[in-house]
């Protein structure tokens, strides 16, 4: 990379900054992009994990966001059906409740039009009866009915993940565990970054023509590198979630319900667990912007909450399997209460051509990348008079979802399952591999093919062999964390796999990766410290 020079270098490997590098390069830029951490290690594998059209920014008047995000959705499910799920949410409605039945009703109806929802998943209103039919869990006392309207449940880390192998397949060269230390400028112009390989320590200059910041949480940190300031500023704020198993919260259905101090939350059934949040906190710059921690108040808080919208369900603090913490990266707005500072995206221009992308949601990603690259293509234009195309991301399936859209998704994962076992796996094998990865799985079957008859180490099965094998081959995992929180989210939502498969696989990547025994305890004690952050909450 350090011999190339491109037309943008983007900083910032989160869901944001792949989306720019995948616009710039279908659009015939050469295009790089440097993540610090591990692809999507920040913001992008710890939100709600919902492409959610915003419903509560209703409430605020943000009409346009709510128009342009509603849309968004559709089109980051038609994209990738393979890391995104329909999923029918119930608004319940209790007396005194924030939502009332009318106003939920009308504000349903223009959410459904501004956002251009589809026929069969524009909102319907239950009775109080068919609520509790719905979900029997839900808070009887007061309860007036629900709103009923359909939501996008997604992978974050894996949408980051399958939307940068598209870019790569474009051309884009793109890394992990490299950070940008110093811009380069000629006459008070960037041209380039230097950068630090973290693994190796060693500096390398890249050279580019224009550089898009898109650093998060961490871009208030990468815009004070340049000389050129602005007095916009982020505002970080907090959000945890909870993961508790379904034999103790036997979660039928999506909930987006009022809590105790008239916060709204989510409850999300997934995969036989059902996780809850998230809380809305100012987090302190101080504090490691990498590595947010849930602490004892904001687990009581979400327990609380969980207590009150579902008082038959007796969770406890010992039920609580795992958990995560993300920060959020929003414009400082004055005397503004965290839940209510605008989710808008900004782009702000520096006197020294450098571009910051910051603030907006996981569901609008496409299109801010859009705005984004819009920017740059207009710059290079009148700098160097080189034209590009317009965006075409809009129809254009991410990495994975080679099976012809939404519609043939479900046919497409059953003629799946049935054809792992011609390769050694078992059709449920099969079924998750097709429906996780898409139609990247059949890479995996080829994997397991060719390990058939292998002797397995330790807890390793001919399925765990081969996906850690795809991870390394296919999807730049450096470490064990990498594997277990954002390419398989295992550390989330099954944390006992974890347990069971740990040591097999740090010893099947140690092999495959060459480490030496003080790297391989490095990336073990790391891997047990991520373990006990997701079960411990802190004081």
């Amino acid at each position: 990379m350090s011999q190339q020079e491109y037309d943008l270098i983007v900083i910032g490997g989160g869901i944001t900054g792949a989306g720019i590098a995948l616009d710039a390069v279908t659009r015939g830029m050469k295009v790089a992009v440097v993540e610090m951490q591990d692809f999507a290690g920040g913001t992008s594998s710890r939100s709600t994990k919902l492409v959610h059209g915003g419903l509560r920014y209703l409430k605020q008047f943000e009409v346009k966001m709510v128009a342009e995000v509603g849309k968004e959705r559709e089109i980051v499910y038609e994209n990738g059906p393979h890391v995104t799920t329909p999923e029918w949410m119930l608004l319940p409605i209790h007396k005194g409740g924030t939502f009332g039945k009318v106003s939920t009703s009308f504000g349903l109806r223009v959410y459904d039009y501004l956002a251009g929802v589809k026929k069969k998943e524009r909102r319907k209103m239950l009775s109080a009866q068919e609520t509790l039919a719905h979900e029997p869990l839900v808070k009887k006392d007061g309860l007036r009915g629900a709103g009923y309207y359909v939501e996008y449940r997604t992978d974050d880390a894996r949408l980051t993940l399958e939307v940068i192998k598209k870019a790569v397949e474009y051309g884009a060269d793109i890394v992990n565990y490299v950070k940008a230390q110093r811009f380069i400028y000629d006459q008070k112009k960037i041209t380039g970054i230097e950068v630090m390989d973290q693994l190796s320590g060693t500096p390398y200059i890249l050279s580019g023509k224009r550089v898009v910041n898109a650093a998060g949480p961490w871009v208030d940190e990468v815009r004070s590198l340049d000389y050129s300031k602005n007095s916009k500023q982020l505002r970080l704020t907090k959000g945890v979630h909870l993961v508790v198993d379904q034999s103790v919260f036997p979660l039928k259905q999506a909930i987006y319900f009022d809590t105790q101090d008239g916060r709204m939350m989510f409850a999300i059934p997934r995969d036989g667990k059902a996780y809850v949040g998230t809380t809305d906190t100012l987090f302190d710059k101080d504090n490691d912007i990498a590595n947010p921690k849930m602490t004892v108040e904001d687990r009581q808080y979400i327990l609380d909450a969980i207590h009150y919208m579902f008082p038959t369900v007796h969770v406890t603090v010992d039920d609580v399997e795992s958990s995560w913490a993300g920060v959020r990266p929003l414009i400082f707005e004055e005397g503004k209460d965290p839940s209510e500072i605008s989710r808008k995206d900004e782009i702000w221009e520096q006197e020294s051509g450098l571009i910051t992308i910051a603030g907006g949601k996981l569901t609008g990603y496409r299109k801010m990348s859009e705005h984004v690259v819009d920017l740059v293509s207009k710059r290079l234009k009148s700098e160097t008079k080189q034209t590009f195309k317009k965006s075409k991301t809009i129809h254009l399936p991410i990495s994975g979802a080679d099976f012809g859209g939404s519609q043939n998704y479900h046919s497409f994962v059953e003629k799946k399952a049935l054809e792992a076992v011609k390769f050694g796996l078992t059709p449920d094998e099969g079924r998750h591999f097709a429906s996780f990865y898409g139609s990247n799985a059949d890479q995996i079957f080829k994997i397991a093919h060719a390990a058939t008859g292998m002797k397995m180490d330790g807890s390793l099965t001919l399925a765990v062999y081969s996906e850690v094998v795809y991870a390394v081959q296919n999807e730049m995992i450096v470490k064990p964390v990498d594997f277990f929180i954002r390419r398989t989210g295992r550390l989330f939502f099954d944390i006992n796999w974890v347990q069971l498969h740990k040591a097999s696989i740090l010893e099947l990547m140690k092999n495959l990766l060459g480490w030496d025994e003080a790297t391989y305890k490095t990336y073990q004690e790391e891997l047990e410290k991520e373990i006990h952050d997701a079960i411990i909450a802190v004081r």
